[in-house]
């Protein structure tokens, strides 16, 4: 790793993360299943002499990696689940899906575990070299996507130790996240009915499919009456089987409730569970309501950001070849449709700055500068269990281009990416920054003082409160 005005390190660590996030890349495995994704991480990590402990917060792949002493205590959150119905070739121009894989990568977490432990190794290095107090904690948080598995750490104090956090995302550009992300929870509705032969006696049936189709049909009358920043979004899992001639006995229905609090959330989610009884009422079916996850909003802290801001700007960004230029204008042709101001790097910008942005984004195949950063109470559609965190020690994060800029999130085009050679020279820059970070606060304590005073100010003192009842388990809920 070369850099100018950087952290210094003793030895060059890219061809072992490069081969280690092409791995996690190919694993692809899904929320609370990250075993073999889990073990590269940490097996590294253990291998370079940290202290690992595995199996937090009651999950078989969360885990902490350990090295220095002493104040500040800094986390680094990682995250390695892919995503369900994302199966894609690498390096292609169109979806191709790989064979015997149904999950892929279209967030990018491959390139945000092995960054963060990049950030760790260049870290340990650091402390070795230097003898200053610190203390690395990395963190391999599972189930980022649709698990909440940093709420659940959080539940479980696996956070209270630190004095503060930080983490990244890829995207298609540079910049420091601020504002808040939504809060969010999510419930399984399952329905119990009768079978009965739908032509000779439905009469005798009660329509389980017909509860969960009535209950979609309430909750989309009452978007009108909900706030523009609230979202409902659902998915049927199970709809009583293939067979039009039986009255379908059973039927299930996920939803994933968001809003700008979790009091907010909790008090929408408290609203579809009346509509779900009301067409249980309907249809004389059995209902059966299984509370699944939740995740809070994100609190920002001013003197984080700027922190990651001023390293963003010490590392210098990537350069690339014309070769991997040009593959990415042909991709881009292929999502020519999608707005550059829904790029995650201009998302927490107001209007008119995101219009600005996203046209000089629009100029390159690849970002090659760092958003201009501000502090800002924004709101920024979206959740991610980071909030969690937020709430319990300050935390801040950033995002580095690792993609073609205006690449949607969750797409097949962003799968394709996660493995090229684009993608991992911003892994790089991430970890790069991510070291170059911490080493400023360890070499400046005073910074995490007053990132906890905002913090407090912020918060008011007030102690996290999880979202997640405590009677729920992780994976608790999932059907295998």
């Amino acid at each position: 790793m070369k850099r100018e005005g950087g952290i210094a390190v003793k030895r060059n660590y890219e061809k072992k993360l490069i081969e280690v996030s092409r791995k996690i890349w190919d694993y692809a495995e899904l929320r609370f299943q990250e075993k073999k994704s889990a073990a590269a991480l940490s097996g590294l990590l253990e291998e370079e002499g940290f202290s690992v402990t595995r199996g937090l917060a009651g999950m078989d792949t969360a885990f902490q990696a350990v090295i220095g002493t002493g104040h500040p205590v800094i986390g680094i959150l990682a995250e390695y689940d892919a995503l369900s119905g994302l199966s894609q070739e690498a390096g292609v121009l169109e979806p191709i899906a790989r064979a015997g894989i149904e999950s892929g990568h279209g967030c990018g977490h491959n390139l945000l575990g092995t960054g963060t432990v990049g950030a760790a190794l260049l870290l340990r290095d650091y402390l070795e070299e230097s003898g200053n107090p610190g203390t690395v904690v990395l963190l391999g948080c599972p189930a980022e996507e649709g698990g909440a598995g940093k709420t659940y750490m959080a539940r479980a104090g696996v956070f209270d130790g630190l004095d503060l956090a930080l983490t990244w995302h890829p995207a298609g550009g540079y910049a420091v996240m601020t504002g808040s992300m939504q809060a969010n929870c999510q419930a399984y509705f399952r329905f119990k009915g009768k079978s009965a032969h739908a032509a000779a006696a439905p009469f005798l049936g009660r329509s389980a499919l017909d509860a969960v189709e009535l209950m979609d049909v309430g909750v989309n009358y009452m978007r009108e009456h909900i706030e523009p920043t609230d979202r409902i979004h659902y998915a049927v899992l199970d709809t009583g089987g293939s067979s039009p001639n039986v009255v379908q006995n059973h039927a299930e229905v996920l939803y994933l409730i968001r809003s700008t609090d979790n009091e907010k959330v909790k008090a929408l989610y408290e609203r579809v569970c009346k509509v779900a009884q009301g067409a249980a009422l309907m249809t004389e079916t059995e209902l059966e309501i299984c509370f699944d996850k939740a995740c809070s909003n994100t609190i920002s802290n001013s003197v984080l950001e700027n922190v990651l801001y001023q390293s963003m700007l010490r590392i210098p960004l990537p350069h690339y070849t014309e070769e991997e230029l040009c593959f990415a204008r042909r991709i881009r042709d292929t999502y020519r449709s999608f707005s550059m101001e829904n790029d995650l790097a201009l998302s927490f910008l107001p209007n008119v700055k995101r219009r600005v942005y996203a046209g000089k984004l629009a100029e390159t195949e690849m970002a090659q500068f760092v958003v201009p950063h501000e502090h800002l109470d924004v709101y920024i559609a979206g959740s991610s269990d980071v909030g969690d965190c937020s709430h319990v020690v300050p935390t801040a994060q950033f995002v580095a281009g690792t993609a073609t800029p205006g690449t949607p999130g969750h797409s097949w085009q962003m799968v394709s990416q996660g493995r090229c050679s684009t993608a991992e020279k911003g892994m790089i820059y991430a970890a790069e920054v991510l070291a170059d970070a911490v080493k400023t606060i360890f070499e400046n304590p005073e910074l995490a003082v007053q990132a906890k005073e905002e913090f407090l100010a912020v918060t008011e003192g007030k102690p996290y409160v999880c979202p997640i009842p405590a009677d729920i388990k992780p994976h608790q809920q999932m059907r295998e």
